[in-house]
């Protein structure tokens, strides 16, 4: 439930944002911008902003979930690097 809400919040936010920006760039003068060229804007815009929460949430998921661990004794178990602050000096 929790999750949800901040979600719709983040939701609401962007889409407040979106507004504003759409809004200042159609009331400046002399651009001219097909609908394609506008289409075009929105769809990398909103990709661009997908891959970023995309791969974030996923290196979240993973450091809560424990695949990092995993990895990690994997590869102290078969004597390679580890992170600088595990090393024996």
């Amino acid at each position: 439930m929790r999750t949800g809400i901040i979600a719709l919040a983040f939701v609401v936010v962007l889409g407040a944002v979106s507004a504003l920006v759409a809004d200042s760039w159609l009331a400046m003068g002399g651009v001219s911008m097909g609908w394609t060229g506008i289409v075009a804007m929105i769809v990398g815009i909103l990709l661009t902003l997908g891959l970023g929460i995309g791969l974030m949430a996923l290196s979240f998921y993973s450091n809560r979930s424990g695949h990092d661990a995993e990895v990690d004794a994997y590869h102290r178990e078969q004597g390679g690097p580890v992170r600088p602050d595990q090393r024996d000096s």
